[in-house]
């Protein structure tokens, strides 16, 4: 069997790209034309690779950068690899899945979530509001829920596009997820009313947090 190498694994890529998924991914801010599913299947093949991933990540080619997310080992990166890896994420997909898919699972989540929370770069601070939704969600108590409304409603209409999108979200997790403080999420969503008018497809949930909170909430009561 032939080796995997950053070479074989770009060659690769190169024969998945697809001008039309690259047009659609452009229109997201991802400079990449290979179809998700399509690198997943990449990525199963080759297995767990933390040398290869890291390899990968080095290249700064977004679709390649996919792959080492995929093929890494999360527990293995430094504090500040992953500090250095997130600021290098400016596309919204590995930016995401960089987050989702090893820094949650790192030992040195909780210190960077603390860590990037008043950052001046967005990377890190949407990051930082990404890995707080989880917390309200999964360590509540790791979090001061007042505090994080106060800085909401104080913060996120004039919040960077990318920040703003991560502090909406955890604004719906308090609301749909902490019943004691549902009242007060509902209304700083609806006076703040940030994405209200953000398209969304039928029957899809819209990510406007008063519509988000109640129809999780209602979910959860059928």
């Amino acid at each position: 069997m032939a080796e995997t190498t950053v070479d074989t694994v770009l060659a690769d890529l190169a024969a998945l790209d697809d001008p039309r998924m690259r047009e659609v991914n452009a229109s997201r801010g991802d400079d990449h034309g290979v179809n998700l599913t399509k690198l997943r299947g990449l990525a199963k093949a080759i297995k767990t690779d933390h040398d290869l991933a890291t390899a990968l990540w080095a290249t700064g080619d977004t679709a390649a950068r996919l792959v080492a997310i995929l093929v890494s080992r999360p527990k293995a990166f430094t504090a500040d690899e992953l500090d250095a890896m997130v600021r290098q994420s400016r596309s919204p997909k590995v930016h995401d899945w960089l987050v989702s898919y090893v820094v949650k699972k790192s030992p040195h989540t909780e210190s960077l979530r603390v860590a990037w929370f008043d950052d001046d770069d967005p990377t890190a601070a949407s990051a930082a509001w990404s890995l707080t939704s989880d917390a309200v969600v999964t360590r509540p108590e790791t979090v001061d829920i007042r505090a994080l409304l106060d800085t909401i409603e104080n913060e996120m209409r004039d919040a960077p596009d990318r920040v703003q999108w991560a502090m909406n979200t955890t604004l719906a997790m308090i609301g749909i997820h902490h019943p004691e403080h549902r009242a007060r999420a509902l209304d700083i969503g609806e006076r703040l009313g940030v994405l209200r008018d953000y398209p969304t497809p039928p029957n899809c949930t819209s990510p406007f947090a008063p519509l988000w909170i109640g129809e999780m909430v209602r979910r959860q009561n059928t």
